[in-house]
Order: structure tokens, then C-alpha cells, then sequence
């Protein structure tokens, strides 16, 4: 499970430090950095992907991710206005996690040198990465290092560092290039946990979304991003054996039953609803209904991952369809870490006994209600 993800530099999260448990309900007004954090934790994910610089291109390329504000606030809260200070460290984009037993943290920055004529001048460089044991990466619980292209690993009497290699290119991860379970396990765990964790961010319904045509179906334990696959999640879901799909489904819409249709290898979503004398395919459908039904497939999935991350699952549901959403949710939290992003205080409400994290805005900067520096979990950015 993760104890901890921090962030320093993304956006207005200058430097957070979030703590996680098994079921984490992060809400806040709008603008204070919900968002952000949702989108900072799909770029961490992305580390193990390899994906991270591609992904940062797509958001305009690091310049316009990075905290934008003065690299410190006393002066802006003491005096309430906001002017450039003597910067102290070097511009950079930090994530990191810390879980039950091994963490992370990459820095990354701008490059110094990308080639002579290069196009790619733009692209950001990882600067540092890390991999370690415990709460925190201080320099004794390091497994694994790397600074621009040297990467280490911790030597067999734990006594020092062993070189892997002086040439690793700054677009490359240290994970994507040493992660071989039989050499360097930590590394492939923590690449295999980022490339697990999954994001669900709403899910198209219009009459002309994926979920509402039928599609070839292949046993599906993990439903699709878009929820193109619905149909073929449902039936996995169904031959698993899980029970827990027909009763949210009858909770939901007053002892409805889901089935799946197949006709020429295509799959199709069916719901019979009582007094209906026909059950209604995907297409036929309201938009709340297969929302639901989305929300449902995605939640109990027969393979879970180490963590599920939720933006807003509401968005668009009627309010009678929360109480069975955060049902849904909690049962997944049985299984696996959530961590869900919410506007609404009934599905807060609803969850019950999930650890609450509200944020707020300071001089611009996102910050977690309550939260202290006597009370913030322990985290160790280091330096380059």
C-alpha cells in the first residue's frame, strides 16, 4: 500500500506532501489543485511507462507545468504581494511515492544540451531518480540512484554503490533500462506497481460514445480508459463469479439484471428492468444509466491493481445513483488502494469511514487543510 505521494513544482502544487490509506477521498473547492494532483499522479505513472517526457510535451512541454509562482511565499504572505525571489535551487518538477516497502522519486528538469540543431530543445531531461526503502529517500534507504547519466545500485554488502552504467540518456528512466527481476527486483516491482495503477476520468456517454456500439469481445479483467469495452468487462465480471456487479446493478435501478448479449462475436450490454418486456442495449440507454454501469465495470475488476485513482465519479450521475456508487467503491476498496477526487459531499458522505484530504489555496499555492509540518508525513527531497 502507499503511505505517501509528494509533488514539489507542478502546477499550484509547489510542494505537497499527500498521506494515503487504503480508501483517500480528496476534495476541495474548484481550482484549489484537484485537478493538478490527478494529473500529477498520471505523470508519475508514466515513469513507469517511460511515457512521462511524451507526456509532458502533450501539456506544453515542462515551462508551462512548472509551479509558476516565487520559489518561496514568506514574503508574499507577510507583506500580500507576490514578487520574484533569489532562486536557491534549480528549476525541476519533483514526484515521488513512498509505499509499505519500496518508494520513488524522479526529478526532472530542462535540458542543458539537447544536440546542435536538435528539435527536441524542449523536451525535459531526468535529471534524478531514485529507488528506496522506507518512509522517505534519504540517503541510507537508497537502493538505486541516478544523477543525468550515471546510475548506481546499492552493492551486495550494502556497504556502497556499484556502477550500472555512465551513459544512460536523460530521456530514458533508470526503470525502462535496468528493471530485470532477476538482477535489480526493487526496480521491476516499482515499475510494474507505476504501470498497473489505473485512472478513470470520466467516461463518454454521448449516442456516439465507444460504450454504446458493439465491439468484438475478448475476456476483459480491466475495462478500458474510454469504457470501449464494457460489454466484454461485464461478461469477465459475470464468469468470474462476483456477485457484487448484480447487486449494485438492482440497488441502483430497483432489481434490475445486467446480462451481455453476443451475436456474431459481438458484444452487447443488456439491462432488464422490471415491468419491461425487452431488455435495453447500450444504445438505448440514459446517459446516467451507463454511466453507472461503467463506473460498476471499472470497479470490479477481477484483476485490481495496486491503485485506482478516481476524478470525480459523480459528474453527472442522479443523486439517488451516489449512495450505490460509493457501495461500489467501497467494496473495491476491499481489494485495492482508491484514491478518489470529488466535488460532492454525499459520495463523501457516503463513503464513511474514508480518510478525508481537503485542499485549499494559499498566495496560489494548493495546500491540505490541517495539515502541519509537525503533522505532514516524513519526506526527503534531496538534491541533485
Amino acid at each position: 500500500m502507499l503511505d505517501t505521494v509528494a509533488v514539489r513544482g507542478y502546477r499550484s502544487l509547489r510542494d505537497i506532501v499527500l498521506p494515503l490509506r487504503q480508501l483517500t477521498v480528496v476534495t476541495g473547492a474548484n481550482g484549489t489543485g484537484k485537478s493538478s494532483l490527478y494529473r500529477a499522479l498520471r505523470l508519475l505513472a508514466d515513469c513507469g511507462r517511460g511515457d512521462v517526457i511524451g507526456s509532458l510535451a502533450r501539456e506544453g512541454g515542462l515551462q508551462s507545468a512548472l509551479w509558476a509562482g516565487p520559489e518561496q511565499l514568506s514574503g508574499t504572505r507577510r507583506t500580500g504581494k507576490t514578487e520574484g525571489t533569489t532562486r536557491t535551487r534549480s528549476i525541476s518538477l519533483e514526484m515521488g511515492f513512498a509505499a509499505d516497502d519500496f518508494g520513488y522519486l524522479v526529478d526532472l528538469g530542462l535540458p542543458q544540451m539537447a544536440g546542435v540543431q536538435s528539435a527536441f530543445a524542449r523536451d525535459p531531461e531526468i535529471k534524478r531518480e531514485a529507488v528506496f526503502a522506507g518512509p522517505t529517500p534519504r540517503p541510507n534507504s537508497m537502493l538505486v540512484r541516478r544523477g543525468g547519466p550515471l546510475a548506481e545500485a546499492r552493492s551486495e554488502d550494502g556497504r556502497g554503490f556499484d556502477q550500472l552504467t555512465r551513459g544512460l540518456p536523460a530521456h530514458r528512466s533508470v526503470l525502462a533500462e535496468f528493471a530485470h527481476p532477476g538482477e535489480l527486483p526493487e526496480l521491476a516491482v516499482v515499475r510494474d506497481r507505476l504501470r498497473a495503477w489505473r485512472f478513470y476520468d470520466g467516461f463518454r456517454v454521448d449516442a456516439g460514445a465507444p460504450a454504446r456500439r458493439p465491439q468484438v469481445g475478448t475476456r476483459t479483467p480491466v475495462l478500458a480508459d474510454d469504457g470501449s469495452d464494457l460489454a466484454a468487462a461485464i461478461q469477465t465480471i459475470i464468469e468470474a463469479g462476483f456477485d457484487d456487479l448484480q447487486r449494485a446493478v438492482a440497488d441502483a435501478f430497483e432489481g434490475a439484471t445486467v446480462t451481455v448479449t453476443v451475436t456474431d462475436g459481438l458484444f452487447d450490454v443488456a439491462l432488464q428492468q422490471p415491468g419491461m418486456l425487452r431488455p435495453l442495449r447500450s444504445a438505448e440507454l440514459s446517459d446516467g444509466t451507463l454511466r453507472f454501469l461503467l463506473w460498476a465495470a471499472a470497479l470490479l475488476s477481477p484483476s485490481p491493481p495496486s491503485l485506482m485513482v478516481l476524478n470525480e465519479p459523480e459528474t453527472s450521475l442522479h443523486p439517488e445513483l451516489v449512495r450505490p456508487l460509493a457501495t461500489l467503491i467501497s467494496s473495491a476498496a476491499r481489494a485495492t488502494q482508491v484514491l478518489v477526487v470529488t466535488h460532492s459531499q454525499a459520495l463523501l458522505e457516503g463513503l464513511g469511514r474514508a480518510e478525508g484530504v481537503e485542499l485549499y489555496k494559499d498566495c496560489g499555492e494548493t495546500r491540505i487543510a490541517g495539515q502541519t509540518p509537525l503533522s505532514a508525513p516524513p519526506w526527503d527531497w534531496g538534491s541533485r
